[in-house]
């Protein structure tokens, strides 16, 4: 992973699907925001900006350090980036008469010109933004148009900066991902070998290298992520990996015991260990979202820290951490603002004398199970839906009870297992239920009731930063909510999300 790509983030809502696109280039690449450059630059081929939902006129617009970049390193600029290097290099940005989103066609494409080799005229190209590029920088060379966007393309003569007004990461860009590679591999010289195999030899390596031999404790979920980890972190260091599954009390309905048996016969060293009643306890009267989350995370690590006192001279705690928690845990003034806390990112706490370890902490989730599939993990388990870090704590809205867990397990049992039964688990990327803190009045037997609601949610994605809701049928949805409202006691109505991520996100809390 040594030949990488550097993107910087100005806030675009787009700014993970430039990611998603590169690496789907067989290219490594890493986001930064725009104020937090990297201080050394040695591993990069290419650099690429970000759009932006800011104005680059306005006084408080992002203003990169690109010294050690122009001229430098090949560098794309997209939209922001693109009307930021035409405004503070001679050319003009002027507002627009109409602002410019959606779809358009190239009408001129420069002839001879490496950037734009196999992208036809008339391709079409998708557009977002309220300012355009009146005029070129003075060693602005136009490469594209479109009819209403003169300048929707250019390169700056004698060095290998380029520049386009639209947005080549996204799917209606028809060409985009052409765009990338032309950049990335033509121009930059990018070597296309962020491959699965190559990422765990990389990654094994590392691990030995950063670990030696130290011992490692990992908290293992059942999920893909931290089973992933898990194997890689065996690979690396065998039988100095110390696998703990800690039941929090909220998690799927019988989901500690088939975790723990679904362990056995991969080789791991994995112990079971109830604090249930120690995270209820600490959770009790808590209802806002972000300190349910910070409160298991503590209580989390102070259980590790317990456990791995109990084993001698264990010095790494390592997490299935993977990109978009990183992603969505940042936070700077301008770009992508902190959508929500993870459980696992940040650090650890002065008290616990664990260093981290995080194999997986640059990939997406789609990559995770190539790699997972690359080290000969059951496809099953490597199928399984993601399920969040904080567990049901964050599907049940206000405070917790165990009459509230107890409710919540039975429902989204019946709706998982619907899902298996019907055909339906392997087309939806991510489904739950939720329990809202209401009641509603209801009729059962000729009795009034006052009962809670659910909501279940699905979600079609490839690595959970965008998200559509399923048509799932009606025929199974109407299946569902009559098991739920006659099998589980205290629920008497059911609704479904028909909410897309963004607006919403795709856990409630």
């Amino acid at each position: 992973m040594q030949h990488n790509v550097l993107i910087l983030d100005f806030g675009s809502q787009y700014t993970q699907l430039i990611a998603r696109r590169v690496r789907e280039l067989h290219i490594f690449c890493e986001i930064f925001p725009y104020n937090q450059l990297p201080e050394d630059l040695s591993s990069f081929k290419a650099v690429i900006l970000s759009g932006s939902p800011f104005s680059v006129r306005a006084e408080d617009a992002p203003h990169p350090d690109l010294s050690q970049i122009r001229g430098k390193l090949p560098l794309l600029a997209v939209c922001y980036g693109a009307q930021y290097l035409a405004h503070f290099n001679g050319g003009e940005v002027a507002p627009s008469a109409t602002r410019e989103y959606g779809r358009a066609n190239l009408t001129y494409i420069k002839d001879d010109e490496d950037f734009f080799e196999e992208i036809a005229l008339n391709s079409q190209v998708w557009m977002s933004h309220s300012d355009t590029i009146k005029s070129l920088p003075p060693q602005g060379i136009r490469l594209a148009s479109t009819k209403d966007v003169e300048n929707a393309a250019y390169r700056l003569e004698g060095e290998p900066t380029y520049a386009i007004q639209f947005h080549p990461e996204v799917y209606h860009s028809i060409d985009g991902k052409q765009l990338l590679e032309n950049f990335l591999v033509k121009i930059a010289q990018v070597p296309q070998n962020f491959t699965p195999n190559a990422f765990v030899e990389d990654i094994v390596v590392e691990l030995r290298e950063k670990v030696q031999n130290d011992k490692v404790v990992l908290g293992l979920s059942g999920g893909v992520d931290s089973t992933v980890a898990a194997v890689l972190l065996h690979k690396a260091i065998g039988k100095n990996l110390y696998c703990i599954f800690v039941n929090n009390g909220l998690l799927r309905k019988n989901e500690f015991e088939n975790v723990l048996l679904q362990y056995q016969g991969m080789g791991l060293n994995v112990k079971g260990v109830d604090a249930s009643a120690r995270f209820l306890t600490a959770l009790e009267g808590i209802s806002d979202p972000e300190t349910k989350r910070k409160t298991i995370g503590r209580v989390f690590i102070e259980v590790f820290d317990d456990e791995a006192q109990q084993l001698t001279d264990v010095k790494w705690l390592a997490q299935g951490t993977i990109y978009p928690d990183v992603i969505e845990s940042v936070s700077v003034k301008g770009p992508s603002a902190t959508i929500k806390s993870h459980h696992n990112v940040g650090g650890l706490p002065d008290f616990m004398k664990l260093k981290i370890v995080e194999p997986l902490r640059m990939l997406f989730k789609d990559e995770v199970r190539r790699v997972g599939a690359s080290l000969g993990i059951d496809a099953e388990l490597l199928g399984r839906h993601p399920f969040p870090g904080p567990g049901l704590s964050i599907r049940i809205l206000g405070d917790i009870t165990p009459e509230k867990v107890r409710i919540l397990q039975e429902v989204d049992a019946l709706f998982i297992d619907g899902l298996k039964a019907h055909g339906l688990y392997d087309k939806v990327w991510q489904a739950g239920a939720i329990l809202l803190p209401v009641n509603s009045v209801g009729v059962m037997g000729d009795e009034r009731t006052y009962e809670k609601v659910v909501a279940l949610r699905a979600v079609e994605s490839t690595d959970g930063m965008t998200a559509d809701w399923v048509h799932l049928p009606y025929d199974f949805l109407m299946k569902i909510s009559n098991e739920i409202i006659n099998k589980v006691r205290g629920v008497n109505r059911v609704v479904y999300d028909i909410s897309s991520k963004p607006p919403a996100t795709i856990e409630w809390e």
